[in-house]
């Protein structure tokens, strides 16, 4: 090719953050167009009263992914971001009292289960063993391979069948141990990337080996600065961005998209597009006039959607020393909230929360002798539960820090000094997710791999995704895995790289 072909990546949340680099890295001119004021997409930042709050993901699992990025521009991580570990990765509790720190030492994590149900010890070892194996075949061989044919599902298949992908998590993790609160501490981590436990494919089990390879970590001045250095790193290569513009259109000329524009105005045309924006959001309004936006629409909208969260930020005139960086709290149902959370048709009385305290690890993410936090509560997406949020947000917010009040951080009412929430009402108007999703589709097995949304359209040779919506799906190594994903096919058509390696 004898001019430097153009790229837009529509939205700048991770995966078209990591995407963007990727292209320009290896040759694109690339455009990286985001609607809002910030880089980030759903890790978004507010900052109010001298408190920092990431608004969205929180959980760096695979820092190596991360890296390679950095290093495939000759740069390191580490000169643009510092990556703190955290310990514990989680610590769980219940109402009963009882508390797990979930290590990534396995002699901590194995006293615990000891201490809990000794018979469950040689259960756990034995569903690490199988966590790895899942991860082997699932992450490192799978993770960032494009699934664009059913024959390439089929070349998979024989290592996931055998591995029970047809499996919940839930289900395998409870072939291992009996005890039930362990088994809520090893299958809870789907809840974190928009999937029930008691029905997402097993394959998810590779989150465990995961983080017990590389740890959980957190970006000093919180997952911001990882955004913020992520956009650094891609304006040093001589990446152009727009903040602050949505777009609004996206042409077709015959089986190619063409012309990106935006809300201001800008129109121009682009050699290949990408969109890191919803995927409904992006067929029905963006490719909205074509009938492959519009048919492409209605198949997506006929899927299985993720729940939607509510999110709550706030920030206390006093300090919680003994409370984790990463909290799960389990309320009093397991199976039957989820079930609840992810049928509708109305939002459960109870909850189990994550409870994010980044102070701990950051203490300067909040004024001197002061907390930060942020509390997030799986709920309901738009189409599954109809709620008018203006008026349940509030008293759900209440409702919320009552609990905490009363459980988990005595004197908290009396001393928030800044709040502010995020209802899926939020998502559907501020992220254009569709019914308000947090994670975009639910990651089923029949919604996976090559079930899943492709990394790049199937008539509309140029029009590529990466993010939550396509393979491999939601968290931040999932979309981070589908920018190398896209970027190798992006790369492929246009003569700029070898061949992306098929599913083996």
């Amino acid at each position: 090719m004898t001019t430097q072909p153009t790229a837009a990546v529509i939205g700048a949340g991770f995966g078209g953050l990591a995407l963007a680099c990727r292209l320009q890295q290896a040759g694109f001119a690339t455009t990286l167009i985001e609607g809002r004021d910030k880089l980030g997409g759903r890790a978004y930042v507010y900052e109010m009263d001298g408190f920092t709050f990431d608004a969205g993901p929180t959980v760096v699992t695979d820092p190596s992914a991360l890296e390679e990025l950095f290093e495939n521009a000759g740069k390191k991580l580490s000169d643009y971001v510092e990556l703190i570990e955290v310990d514990p990765l989680y610590r769980l509790h219940w109402e009963d009292g009882y508390s797990f720190d979930y290590n990534k030492e396995s002699d901590r994590l194995e006293e615990q289960i000891a201490a809990k149900n000794p018979k469950d010890v040689d259960g756990y070892r034995r569903f690490y063993k199988y966590s790895e194996a899942v991860f082997k075949e699932g992450y490192l061989k799978l993770g960032a391979v494009p699934f664009l044919n059913f024959w390439s599902m089929v070349q998979a298949a024989p290592q996931l069948a055998s591995l029970q992908a047809f499996r919940s998590v839930y289900g395998r993790v409870a072939d291992f141990i009996e005890d039930e609160q362990l088994r809520q501490a090893f299958s809870f981590h789907t809840l974190l990337v928009g999937g029930d436990p008691h029905k997402t494919s097993s394959i998810y089990a590779l989150i465990h080996a995961l983080e017990r390879k590389w740890g959980v970590w957190f970006p000093r001045g919180g997952t911001g600065a990882l955004v913020r250095g992520m956009g650094q790193l891609f304006e040093d290569m001589g990446g152009k961005v727009i903040l602050g513009d949505p777009v609004q259109n996206i042409s077709v000329a015959g089986e190619r998209v063409r012309t990106v524009t935006t809300q201001s105005g800008i129109a121009q045309d682009f050699d290949a597009v990408a969109s890191n924006a919803d995927v409904v959001h992006t067929y029905e309004k963006l490719l909205g006039q074509t009938p492959r936006g519009q048919g492409m629409a209605r198949s997506l909208k006929g899927k299985r959607f993720s729940n939607s969260l509510f999110v709550a930020y706030f920030g206390v005139k006093k300090q919680y020393p003994d409370i984790a960086h990463h909290s799960i709290l389990f309320g009093p149902r397991y199976r039957e909230l989820i079930a609840e959370i992810f049928k509708g048709p109305d939002l459960p009385d109870d909850f189990s929360l994550y409870l994010h305290r980044p102070t701990a690890t950051d203490p300067a993410l909040a004024p001197d002798g002061c907390d930060g936090f942020y509390v997030l509560s799986p709920v309901p997406n738009l189409d599954k539960a109809k709620i008018d949020w203006a008026t349940k947000g509030p008293e759900y917010r209440d409702k919320i820090f009552d609990y905490l009040d009363q459980r988990y951080l005595p004197g908290l009412k009396e001393n928030i000094v800044t709040h502010h929430h995020f209802t899926p009402a939020d998502f559907k108007t501020e992220l254009n997710a569709h019914a308000g999703s947090a994670f975009s589709l639910e990651p089923v097995l029949t919604q996976s791999a090559f079930f899943r949304l492709h990394n790049r359209d199937d008539r509309l040779g140029n029009l590529y995704f990466v993010g939550a919506g396509t393979h491999p799906g939601a968290g931040i190594p999932g979309v981070v895995g589908s920018a190398k994903a896209t970027a190798g096919l992006m790369l492929e058509d246009f003569g700029l790289a070898a061949p992306a390696i098929a599913a083996e």
